[in-house]
């Protein structure tokens, strides 16, 4: 038989890896292939599918339960968008969609311009990020970037009512400054911010995550105003923050092009918003052990363990506050991406407790 000439399927172990039933936060983790047709996965921690969505697009770039149980699933489209730039056909999405157990669409909502991120909101409509042209006077002062046939793009955000209609935006190219917000030198010029993450929060805010200008920040909806800001001195192209109870931030840094360190590593970061510290980080030893170049994400468990994603590689795992992986788990599932090759990529996940999936109860 030939040898498969792909190193991470031919060398890679598949399923679960660790499972310390003491030390792991029970419960369920939800995932999508990031190239798969469409099927999202619900697996336990034997790495079981208890169960699985067929969804009609693939995946765009991924999808989380809902409080009532329903998945709200982010889905690509192959649309008229669909070569805008080089890389926009590997992160674009086009439509939202909320199904319910048996994979029955309830709600839909479609954007050629939506890429990466979506989060239900408590209205019932939506909120998102989508990509607009910068002027080209602004797009000549942006600094870094290698140069690029074409026009800079760069995010805006939108909120949608039930019905779809937009109720509100925020443009990103009218709120960044070109001396600060700069482009990592190795990035293309196609794009300024490249927002991957976008998360509405309590008091009319909304948290967002730029990685081309390696930026999280809070955004108070009512001005567009920034109210807390994290940057290139801490962060490197960073994934997937979310609000903690403590009101602290749980970022995925993937250190990419870091600032403060020759060695690409990536780590989990818990930065204080009070005084933008990082008060808890994960790494491993070596520190290139543990390393996502792209995607990725990371999520506070009610137990106080972290559930970790390392995206580029499939590889999902929990590590204690002591950073103890008690929990790990990777992608069996390979498919053909453009551009890239045979992968097990899995953008994010996100973990249940069995309460909260009440149709496995």
């Amino acid at each position: 038989m030939p040898i498969d000439q792909q190193t991470r399927r031919r060398s890679t172990t598949t399923g679960v890896t660790v499972h310390d039933p003491e030390k792991a936060c029970p419960g369920y983790v939800l995932y999508t292939p990031m190239y798969s047709p469409g099927h999202v996965d619900l697996i336990d921690l034997q790495g079981k599918v208890v169960h699985r969505w067929e969804m009609p697009h693939p995946p765009g770039l991924y999808g989380y339960l809902l409080p009532n149980g329903n998945l709200f699933y982010l889905g690509k489209t192959h649309d008229q968008t669909w070569d805008r730039f080089p890389s926009w056909k590997r992160f674009k999405g086009g439509v939202m969609i909320e199904a319910d157990w048996n994979g029955n669409i309830l709600w839909e909502h479609r954007d050629p311009d939506h890429h990466h991120d979506a989060r239900r909101t408590e209205s019932g409509g939506a909120i998102y990020m989508t990509v607009e042209k910068v002027p080209g006077d602004l797009a000549a002062k942006v600094k870094g970037g290698l140069p690029i046939e074409g026009e800079m793009w760069s995010d805006t955000l939108v909120e949608i009512d039930a019905s779809g209609n937009r109720i509100w935006e925020w443009r990103s190219h009218e709120h960044l400054d070109t001396e600060t917000d700069v482009l990592t030198y190795c990035d293309l010029r196609d794009e300024w911010a490249h927002g991957n993450t976008i998360v509405p929060l309590s008091g009319d805010r909304v948290m967002v995550s730029f990685r081309n200008i390696s930026t999280v920040g809070i955004i108070d909806k009512n001005t567009g105003q920034w109210t807390w800001k994290l940057d290139y001195n801490t962060l490197a192209q960073q994934h997937d923050p979310s609000m903690l109870d403590n009101g602290n931030v749980l970022i995925y840094d993937n250190g990419t092009h870091r600032k403060s360190h020759s060695m690409p590593h990536s780590r989990v970061i818990e930065v204080s918003t009070s005084t933008s510290e990082i008060v808890w980080s994960y790494t491993d030893t070596p520190l290139y052990n543990f390393f996502s170049p792209y995607i990725s994400g990371a999520r506070r468990l009610p137990n106080g363990n972290t559930l970790i994603t390392e995206g580029m590689f499939g590889r999902i795992f929990q590590v204690t506050p002591e950073k103890e992986v008690v929990w790990e788990y990777i992608n069996p599932h390979f498919f053909e991406a453009p551009d890239v090759g045979i992968t097990n990529q899995v953008f994010r996940c996100t973990h249940y407790l069995p309460e909260q999936v009440p149709n496995l109860s």
